[in-house]
């Protein structure tokens, strides 16, 4: 956030930070509001993952207060933060074209451009720039982690319910009450899900671009029962927003509808099989399985969360 500012030789003014759309992108998108829409998609990604404190909250000292205040304090450092992050970014980019063009130092990874030309321009050496990238790559790491966790802790709570072939296993949990095998569970499909990139880029982007809205509809169906079904018999924790928290629940069902729309539009024209996205077949697919495999299975077994209480 300073550093890549203050070492950059060159700075784009606030004008063209705050107000410069990249219409002439070579995606065949020139409508300032479609890529101001698309735009959008970034941040949603970036915000998600808040729920991970929901999912240890099993590891928590007073769960219902501690989880509720991990959630919102999640967003709120990522709003911050991710701000300061983008200005420092934005304000050393002068040149877009060169930024992406796969003839760069960097290949066409722009983030990683920008540090490197950074530094390089200042000192002669963009080491200081690889250096800042290791930084991101460490975040990175981190955030493969958090992932990990909270896929592990899910993964066990469906097991835990008996909702997961091989429940039995995934549920166990080590000396240090860490469900070990669930861990490793989700290791190894992560891994397995990565190795497809080797083979095909495209299949890989089709596989994971149902990680923004599909996390988001996922956050979404328990807040409609809630606002919905269970509006009236609701039992609320310590930890709540009172008579607002309906409305609240209401404007973030309709968030989640509105960008479950965008983010299935074409980010890319003419529309290929390279370029398509993906994103509503993906969730289709997964709808039709899980409904599917709940109408002819799940329904006739499945009595809900068992508790340890």
């Amino acid at each position: 956030m300073i550093v890549i500012p203050s070492v950059a030789t060159e700075r784009a003014s606030a004008k063209f930070v705050f107000t410069h759309f990249n219409a002439e992108n070579g995606e065949g998108i020139n409508s300032k509001p479609y890529i101001f829409l698309l735009g959008l998609l970034m941040s949603q990604y970036t915000l998600t993952g808040f729920d991970a404190s929901a999912h240890m909250t099993e590891e928590t000292k007073d769960a219902d207060r501690n989880g509720p205040k991990g959630i919102i304090s999640a967003v709120g450092i990522s709003i911050v933060v991710g701000w300061g992050y983008i200005l420092g970014i934005t304000f050393a980019v002068t040149d877009i074209l060169y930024l992406l063009s796969e003839d760069n130092d960097a290949g066409g990874y722009a983030i990683a451009q920008v540090f490197y030309q950074a530094f390089k321009k200042r000192y002669g050496h963009g080491t200081g720039g690889i250096i800042c990238l290791v930084i991101v790559a460490v975040a990175i790491f981190f955030c493969g982690m958090s992932s990990v966790t909270s896929n592990s802790r899910m993964a066990y709570a469906f097991s835990r319910d008996g909702a997961m072939p091989l429940s039995s296993l995934w549920h166990k949990v080590n000396k240090q009450e860490v469900p070990i095998y669930a861990v490793w569970l989700s290791v190894f499909i992560s891994f397995c899900m990565a190795l497809t990139s080797l083979g095909s880029i495209v299949a890989f982007e089709a596989m994971v671009s149902i990680a923004t809205i599909g996390l988001y509809i996922a956050y979404a169906f328990p807040i409609f029962l809630r606002v919905t079904l269970a509006r009236k018999h609701f039992v609320s924790g310590p930890f709540n927003l009172g008579r607002y928290g309906v409305v609240v629940g209401w404007v973030a069902v309709l968030w989640v509808l509105t960008i479950s729309v965008l983010f299935s539009l074409p980010v890319s024209y003419p529309i290929t099989i390279k370029t398509l996205n993906y994103t509503p077949v993906a969730v289709g697919c997964l709808l039709i399985l899980v409904v599917s495999y709940w109408l002819i299975s799940g329904r006739r077994w499945f009595k809900g969360p068992i508790t340890n209480i």
